[in-house]
């Protein structure tokens, strides 16, 4: 590849995370190494990757977790290399959103190839797990999550706090899509606190005074009873 790309690689057995890191910088990427989902999201948090290669077995916190709290945040590409075998695993890591998932052993050559097909894709949809460059549309409305910026279908910049702006761009990355309180809670950014049901449907009231022609009945951001919040309208990328 003409540049090269950004891999970070969770991955808490040394050999095995040795191993991926040498075949992937061989093939002409930038590797970031981490053995803990602590280290692996504060590199991911301080940095902007093309793609996460990621261990489900982690020594101070499961990988779907980890997966989860990513694909909160960003829709870049996750690989899953995992020695759970069983299906229940693959179910829940796909649930989340991962875009593949390798069971160990694996042949370097696969891996190459899977991390090659997923770049590959990428580039040519455009790179929408950066923050940069991700201009959303909305019934009239556009967000620019480069500028954290929100601008009414009248032209009118909307004020929006560091956790409203979070909530809604995790909803304009998935519409359609039943977001739960969990998966709410990380795209606000708040892992380190108690999930608290309140404090999600607070954030949601505030949005929707900002967004709803009516709030009372909203017609974007939707209950789905007992499960989470529903983005109901149809988004496309400026």
């Amino acid at each position: 590849m003409a540049k090269a790309s950004k891999i970070l690689v969770i991955e808490d057995d040394i050999f095995v995370q040795q191993l991926v890191g040498h075949v992937l910088e061989f093939a002409g990427h930038d590797i970031s190494l981490s053995a803990t989902a602590a280290q692996g999201s504060s590199l991911f948090s301080s940095g902007h990757y093309d793609l996460v290669i990621l261990d489900l077995t982690l020594p101070d916190e499961d990988g779907l977790t980890v997966a989860r709290q990513i694909r909160s945040r960003s829709d870049v590409p996750i690989i899953v290399l995992s020695g759970r075998s069983e299906k229940d695993s693959r179910i829940a890591a796909l649930e989340i959103g991962v875009d593949d998932y390798i069971t160990k052993p694996t042949d370097p050559q696969e891996l190459l190839l899977r991390v090659k097909n997923l770049l590959s894709r990428r580039t040519t949809t455009g790179p929408h797990g950066s923050p940069d460059e991700q201009l959303f549309k909305f019934d009239g409305w556009a967000l620019n999550q480069s500028a954290r910026t929100l601008t009414s279908p009248e032209g009118e910049d909307i004020h929006l706090t560091k956790s409203e702006f979070d909530l809604l761009a995790a909803f304009v990355r998935a519409p359609n899509r039943v977001l739960e309180r969990d998966f709410l809670q990380d795209a606000i950014g708040r892992l380190d606190q108690p999930d608290t049901d309140r404090t999600i449907d607070v954030l949601i009231g505030r949005l929707r005074a900002k967004i709803e022609e009516n709030p009372k009945a909203p017609i974007h951001i939707v209950t789905a009873h007992g499960l989470g919040y529903r983005f109901a309208t149809k988004v496309g990328r400026l």
